[in-house]
């Protein structure tokens, strides 16, 4: 007989199995779905950490300045106010609006200039407004108030319950508010949407930093941006005001061929929670702002006067923003360009932490070194040897961070740069001329202008830079200016610059960019040729 089992044991012995598998596959989906709530829990939680940090904060300040304050030393109403723009003008009433114009249907019922502005009328076009006229009743906006409630929110909407308590010119967006507009013309989108933000809060808490509630040291950004809906959930809910959040904060993970690569040559070292595994795995906190220009601090940041920057702002965006003009009450203007990111590597906390080392990169936009691979600059090279830095340093338990902005073409624009390539490469694409093609071209060979960007440094809490993965003397400067020293400058190693970008990375040298090597002379720097048409193959 058999010793073997027989065909009864093995058939129980298979649904034995198949209910194992099926419990723990329950187990398994159970798991995800409580994973995926206690993210949520957290999520929230994190928001109103934030929230609460911030209204301590405050709290303290102000317990701190009463135990400090005497009879005589009681604050007074400060009555200068910022100095008002010489350009700005008033209306003797009314909305200024324009009727009859093509393809819309006139009713002939009045514009509303009372809080009632649902009812408005969509065949007139309002062209602007004007401080102190009838039904326009702008929030609140305490730029540098270290409470934000007092501050207030930013509002820019012009939905029709709100567009009469902007407190701010311009839209949402950056330069995607044209395709905004273009989703409500074309009915793809209702222009009063109402986003839902729930479960969108910080991944990560941050701040507040004392830099927040300074007006002369964050002047391009809202340092409460990040908190928006969820600082001022009684406007939104019972006013029916449209804020939303100018700056997102989220996790993800990152994948670059060069840092697979410097994994394997062992120059990159797998960690498993900033380098995950051996493919060159990176975990980051990354922060997507867009700019809010607090403009009597931008022009102050560039030493002129206020009203020539809404003039030069209005005049040169083909009048497009005419509030810059007429209302000389808003102070905020958010510009239809682009933002900026930040890619942090470790504990986000360390940023702050002037006990800890950081190591940073700030990279401006180049889309054809950094997405294709262009050899023509350094650009890809110098931003993939700082994300390496960076990891490093976070690695060693310090912090490190990469800022990504949109300049693209030294703020320029791609046309602009592709005609200057084009320029250098049916010349001799020489080193001694190089900002020369630009200028020519562009009449100026950089447009980045560096002074606004420190603010994203103050608003990270970074006090202190170890080391400063850039040779740009502009960046270097405008940091220090904003009273954050600089402890190491780090150039990019000459084996990871293209023989094709050697132009640039020479030209920009000898215009004074930093170097531990040698500064060419005129002479010298005219013999460094570029790669002409006809040696690349096709």
């Amino acid at each position: 007989m058999d010793s073997g089992s027989s065909p009864l044991h093995v058939t129980t012995n298979h649904e034995l199995l198949s209910q194992i598998l099926s419990t723990l596959q329950s187990i398994q989906s159970d798991y995800r779905r409580l994973f995926a709530a206690v993210e949520t829990i957290e999520g929230r939680m994190n928001a109103l950490a934030c929230v609460k940090q911030l209204c301590d904060a405050v709290e303290d300040r102000e317990q701190s300045a009463a135990r400090a304050m005497t009879p005589d030393d009681s604050p007074r109403e400060d009555r200068s106010g910022p100095p008002k723009a010489s350009i700005v003008s008033h209306s003797p009433g009314g909305l200024l609006v324009a009727e009859g114009a093509p393809g819309l249907v006139q009713t002939g019922k009045p514009v509303s200039t009372g809080r009632s502005f649902a009812q408005t009328v969509s065949s007139r076009i309002i062209l602007t407004t004007y401080p102190g006229q009838s039904g326009i009743d702008p929030l609140t906006m305490s730029w540098g108030h270290q409470d934000p409630i007092q501050r207030g929110p930013v509002v820019v909407s012009r939905s029709q319950s709100t567009i009469r308590r902007r407190n701010a010119i311009g839209a949402h967006g950056g330069s995607y508010s044209i395709y905004h507009a273009l989703a409500v013309a074309s009915k793809n989108l209702d222009v009063e949407h109402k986003p839902d933000f729930t479960n969108t809060n910080p991944a990560v808490t941050l701040g507040p930093f004392f830099q927040w509630a300074d007006a002369k040291k964050i002047v391009s950004m809202d340092p409460f941006g990040h908190l928006a809906p969820w600082l001022f959930t009684k406007l939104i809910n019972e006013e029916n005001v449209h804020i939303r959040p100018t700056i997102a904060v989220t996790k993800a993970h990152m994948k670059l061929p060069e840092i697979e690569q410097s994994v394997r040559n062992g120059r990159l070292q797998v960690d498993g929670k900033i380098c995950l595994n051996e493919t060159g795995e990176l975990a980051v906190t990354k922060f997507a702002v867009e700019p809010v220009w607090y403009l009597p601090g931008v022009a102050e940041r560039f030493g002129i006067d206020e009203g020539i920057l809404r003039r030069s702002l209005f005049e040169n965006t083909g009048g497009s923003f005419p509030e810059l003009i007429t209302r000389g009450d808003i102070k905020l203007f958010l510009p239809p360009i682009g933002g900026l990111t930040v890619y942090c590597f470790g504990d986000p906390a360390k940023m702050s932490d002037s006990n800890v080392r950081l190591a940073l990169r700030v990279h401006d936009e180049c889309n054809g070194s950094d997405v294709f691979g262009s050899d023509i600059c350094t650009c890809r090279p110098y931003l993939i040897f700082g994300i390496e830095e960076a990891v490093k340093e976070a690695q060693q338990g310090g912090s490190g961070v990469v800022i990504y902005f949109r300049k693209e073409g030294r703020a320029l624009g791609e046309v602009t740069k592709y005609l200057v390539y084009n320029a250098r490469k049916r010349g001799t694409d020489r080193a001694s001329e190089y900002f020369r093609r630009t200028e020519n071209i562009a009449g100026v060979k950089d447009m980045r202008f560096q002074a606004l960007m420190p603010d994203i440094l103050h608003w990270l809490g970074i006090t202190k830079i170890d080391r400063m993965l850039s040779m740009s003397n502009m960046k270097h400067d405008a940091i220090v200016e904003q009273g954050i020293p600089i402890h190491q400058r780090v150039p990019i190693p000459d084996e990871l610059i293209p023989e094709d970008g050697r132009v640039e990375i020479d030209a920009k040298i000898h215009a004074g960019y930093f170097t531990t090597g040698k500064v060419m002379n005129i002479a010298e720097l005219s013999e460094v040729q570029g790669r002409a048409w006809d040696d690349v193959d096709h």
